[in-house]
């Protein structure tokens, strides 16, 4: 059944950014001569702007000079020895998106191919799952046409889950039942099996917590997009719409529901990335920036032309 598009204002600028890639996902070289990057501990990997190609600093020293990788992508993520590119297919349209498993070489050991452009993408924490969010058309009888669509690989099973929109959700004690699902924004706990996602709907978002086995979930709370589960699995950062086109880069504690909104006061269009339990990272004004997660300090920019932020442990 076609779905009613939700009207996805806090996406926006999302949706025209990826419209307009035309990178692909391969190797391959330019003018400057591609680096040889693996996923050895302690680099801040990101998406060079400029070339669409992976690069990587050190983490104590991002100021020192990138190195680039041959690799181009849309969207790239990392954990353990298992990462994740997204990247449209160039010309296509309605766009395709090629998703990349890659090992620790950054060599591709898997290949989806999937309709829509790039939007999100993660990896959990023990490097077993791929995921990622998708912006598709031809889903809606809206004039925008736009909606989400959020699947899932299992690098050890080779299993696919083109979307999950068919997750059963409750919303206390009854299932929550509407034509205009969409998810997006998914994030694992450490164990491979709890993960949040956000669900919007009529208008509003969720944060989604959810079990992986079980394939069920509940909803949490209110206003919560693009949620990034901190490495204690206590918190999870997420942008938090304040007006149209607009949001907050906040941190929720799930044990009280408290939340604090951090330090960086510009709009936070992003998937917020955990460097420890104590940064978070983001992508903002073409560059990657860090702020700490109890909203104290200021923020702080790491890397220049830059977007995509990933760290290898």
């Amino acid at each position: 059944m076609k779905k009613i598009v939700l009207a996805l204002a806090g996406t926006a600028l999302l949706v025209a950014a990826a419209v307009g890639y035309t990178v692909s996902a391969r190797h391959d070289a330019d003018a400057t001569p591609a680096a040889q990057l693996t996923l050895s501990p302690g680099q801040l990997l990101f998406r060079d702007t400029a070339t669409g190609r992976v690069g990587a600093v050190p983490l104590g020293r991002p100021d020192e000079k990138p190195q680039l990788s041959g690799l181009k992508c849309d969207r790239f993520a990392v954990a353990k020895q298992t990462a994740v590119c997204l990247a449209v297919q160039p010309g296509t349209l309605p766009a395709v998106t090629d998703v990349l498993v890659l090992d620790d070489h950054l060599a591709v050991r898997h290949t989806e191919t999937l309709p829509g452009t790039p939007s999100r993408a993660r990896v959990s924490p023990d490097g077993k799952r791929v995921y990622w969010t998708l912006f598709v058309t031809g889903d809606s009888y809206a004039q925008t046409g736009f909606s989400t669509r959020a699947g899932l690989y299992e690098v050890d099973s080779g299993r696919l889950v083109k979307t999950i929109e068919e997750l059963p959700v409750f919303v206390g004690d009854k299932r929550y039942f509407a034509a205009d699902v969409n998810y997006w924004g998914i994030t694992f706990a450490s164990d491979g099996n709890r993960f949040y996602a956000t669900l919007g709907s009529r208008g509003k978002t969720y944060l989604v917590e959810a079990d992986y086995k079980r394939y069920r979930g509940k909803t949490v709370r209110e206003n919560v997009e693009c949620p990034s589960l901190s490495p204690d699995a206590t918190r999870v950062a997420f942008k938090k719409k304040v007006s149209d086109g607009s949001w907050r880069l906040s941190v929720l504690d799930l044990r009280t529901m408290k939340e604090t909104e951090l330090a960086e006061q510009k709009s936070v269009d992003d998937q917020a990335l955990w460097q420890d339990d104590h940064t978070v990272l983001y992508g903002l004004d073409n560059a990657v920036w860090a702020v700490p997660a109890d909203g104290s300090g200021a923020p702080r920019k790491l890397v220049d032309g830059a977007a995509s932020p990933a760290v290898t442990g």
